[in-house]
């Protein structure tokens, strides 16, 4: 099983040090979380919980993040969890991840979704009702770039001729896809992991099945495959042994943000990811 830090509200300032501390005791990676410009007033709700958005909220934006926790680390991988690709276009979204990936050594992750909060796709200029196959599209696009540095697409919502964004990556930038929706389940299955969010131990055969069977339609059976789970509720080891043995292979641990007591100083942070690597892999 593979632990992953959800970094979602912690104080800017504070990041590179714990990303320090998260690779010292062993953690496989950090997670952050993504929003560009949060309207004040919205009639769009949270699909995953009872949840409400505040639109003061700090969002940092994840890849200059990222680059500089990289650059105090040597063995920490990062992903975003997730980002909210269709609100954006896809030459400046590789640009930064591949320059992401180059100054990590490779050790960047894009974790993706087609995103929830209509009024911000909306005020960033795309179409919600659309964003499932712009997301798709800009996929296709960004692998190329990845890869080879050239792309040229004439699709429903990207038509572009042959155009080059040098470098490369240089390294392989794994593509893991969230959210709950066969749409969703049958997307990651075309890449290389999916992600979720607030499931009971008990639904995970079921959950699987559906990742198994998408990726047989998808014939990608057998190829390796990331399923990274954020159960609900509290959890401890015994949980996470139960989640292993039923084919999840990476959980998203709790920010401070989510749990209960004062997490507001570094230290406390500190603390409490050498407490949990204790008691789940130390």
């Amino acid at each position: 099983m593979r632990f992953w830090q959800s970094l979602i509200f912690a104080e800017a300032e504070q990041l590179n040090e714990i990303a320090r501390t998260a690779d010292e005791l062993g953690y496989t990676g950090v997670v952050l979380p993504d929003h560009v410009a949060l309207p004040e007033q919205t009639e769009s709700s949270y699909p995953y919980a009872e949840y409400d958005l505040d639109p003061t909220s700090a969002f940092l934006d994840p890849w200059p993040a990222i680059a500089s926790m990289a650059a105090v680390t040597q063995n920490l991988l990062f992903s975003t969890y997730v980002y909210v690709l269709p609100m954006r276009e896809p030459f400046s979204v590789a640009k930064s991840l591949v320059t992401t990936a180059r100054l990590s050594q490779g050790r960047v992750t894009l974790g993706v979704g087609v995103g929830w909060l209509r009024e911000e796709i909306e005020l960033l200029g795309h179409e919600f009702e659309r964003r499932g196959r712009r997301t798709d599209e800009m996929l296709e696009v960004m692998q190329m770039l990845f890869e080879h540095g050239v792309a040229e697409l004439h699709g429903e919502c990207l038509d572009f001729p042959r155009v080059h964004a040098q470098p490369v990556a240089g390294h392989p930038i794994p593509i893991y896809v969230g959210g709950h929706s066969d749409a969703a389940i049958r997307r990651a299955a075309r890449h290389d992991g999916w992600m979720g969010l607030d499931f009971a131990v008990d639904e995970v055969p079921a959950l699987m099945e559906r990742i198994r069977s998408a990726r047989r339609e998808a014939g990608r059976e057998g190829e390796p495959f990331e399923i990274f789970l954020s159960p609900r509720g509290p959890a401890d080891a015994d949980t996470y042994r139960r989640l292993e043995d039923l084919g999840v292979t990476s959980v998203l641990l709790p920010s401070w943000a989510m749990r209960g007591g004062n997490f507001d100083s570094l230290e406390a942070k500190q603390r409490q990811l050498e407490e949990t690597a204790s008691a789940l892999f130390g």
